[in-house]
């Protein structure tokens, strides 16, 4: 398929805003790696017109996909987890064409994974996490207990992740296998919950009290990218302030709960400013200084 496919691939390195051009071939019959495709052919660009463009093709009785990415998308992919295939793209495919070494230099971060790229991460997975917990035991208690069940097997997938992250790994396609040498307790409960023999309302009572420890447990951790933000300026922020800085664009969606969570666990503090209304006041949030501890 490779020899197919050069002269797209080769009239693409031809262009100077080419920074990469990688190789994913199929390895199963049914890969999800690829879209069920033969091959993916990734292409890297500096800028572009369409920050994605995907284009298929087909030869003979063979399918492959062209996928145009621009580098600020890329980035967007891995430090948000919005395309989990794309560390595994980087690592396994074949790299057909490397401009200045910028692929191997990518490769080599994620190898490396810096520690505010991992902080960052584990920001999103916690406030993920504590999102699907409140929205869990929120079905639970009204006793839509399979609604329940779905976020809290989502919510586990985060906290399988968090520990993940929390060890120095990335989170790959298969977590659980990760999970399960590394955190095997989390593995635990996500087979309770999921084949345990108690009934579906029992599983989802102890797997609330199981979960709100190990949220507890993970706060200082989970929590460590925004409150080194917040740590970042004397005085109090304002919540618009917070949710539009670029560090915390990637969970701002979910950063309302977390803050709320942070306030609740005392990590973070609230000062309240008088508005001109009787009674109703500016919230700002601010962390102390012996919260960076």
């Amino acid at each position: 398929m490779e020899d197919v496919l050069r002269p797209i691939y080769q009239e693409r390195a031809s262009n100077g805003d080419t920074l990469g051009i990688i190789l994913i071939e199929k390895k199963k019959s049914e890969s999800p790696v690829t879209d069920n495709l033969d091959a993916v052919i990734l292409v890297i660009v500096k800028d572009a017109e369409q920050p994605l463009f995907v284009k298929h093709y087909e030869y003979k009785d063979e399918t492959a996909g062209l996928c145009v990415v621009t580098e600020s998308v890329l980035h967007d992919w891995i430090s948000n987890g919005t395309n989990r295939r794309v560390v595994e793209w980087l690592f396994n495919g074949k790299v057909l064409f490397d401009r200045n070494e910028y692929v191997d230099s990518l490769k080599q971060r994620l190898q490396s994974f810096p520690c505010e790229d991992r902080l960052r991460k584990m920001g999103i997975e916690f406030a993920k996490l504590i999102r699907r917990f409140i929205e869990g035991k929120d079905f639970y208690e009204s006793k839509h207990h399979l609604d329940a069940f779905n976020h809290m097997v989502h919510a586990l997938h985060h906290l399988g992740r968090l520990s993940v992250l929390e060890n120095g790994f990335h989170p790959e396609i298969t977590v659980w296998n990760q999970v399960k040498k590394i955190e095997p307790q989390i593995y635990k409960l996500y087979e309770e919950l999921v084949i345990g023999g108690e009934s579906l309302e029992k599983r989802l009572e102890l797997l609330f009290l199981a979960i709100e420890f190990l949220i507890t447990e993970r706060k200082g951790s989970g929590a460590k990218h925004l409150v080194s933000l917040l740590a970042q300026k004397p005085e109090p922020w304002a919540f618009a302030d917070i949710i539009n800085h670029p560090e915390v664009k990637s969970y701002a969606i979910d950063l309302g709960v977390l803050l709320e969570f942070l306030v609740e666990k005392e990590i973070v503090s609230v000062r309240n400013v008088e508005t001109k209304g009787k009674g109703l006041y500016h919230r700002y949030y601010y962390v102390e200084t012996h919260t960076e501890e």
